[in-house]
């Protein structure tokens, strides 16, 4: 396979003139197979992308929210530093990228089906959006409290216009794309590690853990802190895996691309986690909205810098977001530019914040979105890498990459193995989750059958277990025929 093969907005198999792989250049690439000859990206900038996505005061911030379970400082630092080894799954998940050339839900054809893999890059683009919805309403909130920190408060027409403007700043790295994300973060990443390190030095000035008692939570509440860490972490973030190691040059080695997502998002992951379980325990005072403040453990005078590069920050990791969330709307089908649709899904993003902040929920809203997704993600990861041992990493681009026929058409464009063992999978997390603090509030009937399992929260085990096991009893005879086709030239 030469690698000169692309699809277009349509969906059609087309050839196109060669694009320039530069940054603050409009990338006209979106779920093409991207050529050999536009593969600029090293395994390092890999990495610093991650890095500078994950530096971000969000992950401090979900240190601070599973204390607030109820955890000792123990169980909490042991529940991020289990959660962040599933980051393996984010590195597992950016191998297809180089040897393939296009984005996950691209990938995700193989074992769904043209048409099949419409189901799962439905709930993909749900998922982005809701973390774009999360990060424009953090930047939104923070924005109202630097004014309310100089005495202005600020009314329903002024935080209109606020939450157009963060919408509207959104947009830029993702309208310009990949080569323009990729440099951004990896420089705004050394800005990151640097004012952490100032948080960290006043957080320990501060640190008197022998006077902090919180006693040990029950096991429920510390698996359920657990899959909230694997859900913003290596679990959630295994959808946007392709999408960015795809422009890696295909001979990259296999070991560069998974240590290089993998450590690129939990070295930050943990650092900042531990560091926001510590500053719970220096002070009550919080710095931000009813209910979604991170403690105040630094000096009065830096809350101005710390909200800035929060804002900063927030549009950073939003843009990985809203990069993937346009790609996965080009794969739904849409008949639109990679550029076309990151505007799309800018307005529904703007629009839907300025309902949450005005009639919603946000923190109820919010707990159950991190817990609900690992539902229908941990069926779709456990399939796709069930898939892609199967077929022994072997894809066919060109059926990749048709609207219709090609290798993976199958039956109308749909693989009933796999769908069934979605179904299934989500089925099976639904049976040992725990959601009870949620929105909408739901226990798994399995949460609470086993003694001493009690009320734990297993969903995102399950998930994958039952969604690749069933995959492999159903599709393995079929995708080993597959395998062996004439057709399959890489």
């Amino acid at each position: 396979m030469s690698g000169d093969v692309s699809l277009g907005a349509s969906g059609q198999d087309k050839t196109e003139q060669p694009q320039e792989y530069a940054a603050f250049k409009v990338e006209q690439r979106g779920i093409d197979l991207i050529p050999d000859a536009e593969r600029k990206m090293k395994p390092s900038g890999l990495f610093w992308l991650w890095a500078g996505a994950v530096f971000n005061v969000e992950f401090f911030f979900y240190g601070t929210l599973i204390m607030t379970f109820g955890l000792s400082v123990g169980q909490a630092i042991l529940a991020v530093v289990v959660g962040n080894l599933f980051y393996s799954l984010l590195g597992w998940a950016s191998l297809q990228g180089p040897e393939t050339g296009t984005t996950a839900f691209m990938v995700s054809r193989a074992p769904f089906g043209q048409n099949g893999n419409r189901l799962v890059a439905l709930f993909n683009w749900v998922t982005q959006v809701g973390f774009e919805i999360e990060g424009v309403y953090f930047v939104v909130a923070t924005v109202i409290l630097l004014f309310l920190h100089y005495g202005t408060t600020l009314g329903t027409p002024a935080k209109i216009i606020i939450i157009v403007l963060a919408a509207a700043v959104q947009l830029v790295m993702p309208f310009f794309g990949h080569a323009t994300i990729t440099k951004t973060l990896r420089y705004l990443a050394y800005v990151f590690i640097i004012f952490f390190a100032v948080l960290a030095v006043f957080t320990f000035t501060r640190l008197h853990l022998s006077t902090f008692h919180q006693p040990s939570a029950s096991w429920a509440v510390w698996t359920t802190a657990l899959v909230l860490i694997i859900s913003v972490g290596g679990l959630g973030w295994t959808e946007n895996g392709n999408d960015y190691s795809r422009y890696l040059p295909r001979g990259t080695r296999k070991s560069s691309t998974f240590w290089s997502a993998a450590l690129g998002g939990a070295i930050p992951s943990v650092v900042l986690e531990i560091l926001g379980i510590l500053a719970f325990t220096v002070t009550k005072k919080t710095v931000g909205i009813t209910q979604l403040g991170v403690p105040q453990s630094f000096p009065a005078w830096f809350v101005v810098p710390f909200l800035i590069f929060a804002i900063i920050q927030l549009f950073a990791i939003n843009t990985i977001d809203l990069y993937s969330s346009g790609v996965t709307l080009q794969a739904l089908g849409i008949p639109i530019k990679r550029w076309g649709a990151v505007i799309v899904d800018t307005v529904v993003c703007g629009v839907v914040t300025g309902i949450i902040l005005f009639h919603g929920n946000f923190y109820a809203d919010f707990a159950g979105f991190l817990l609900y997704i690992v539902v229908w993600l941990s069926a779709w990861f456990g399939i796709l890498m069930v898939d892609y041992l199967l077929r022994r990493r072997r894809y066919d681009l060109p059926s990749l990459a048709a609207k219709r026929g090609g290798l993976y058409w199958r039956n109308g464009g749909i693989h009933w193995p796999a769908i069934i063992a979605q179904v299934l999978g989500m089925v099976a997390a639904l049976m040992w989750i725990n959601a009870g603090f949620a929105v909408p509030s739901y226990i798994g009937p399995i949460s609470n059958h086993f003694p001493g399992l009690q009320g734990g929260d297993l969903s995102w085990a399950i998930g994958i277990v039952v969604g690749g096991g069933v995959y492999y009893l159903l599709a393995r005879r079929e995708v080993r025929e597959e395998v062996a086709s004439p057709l399959v030239t890489h």
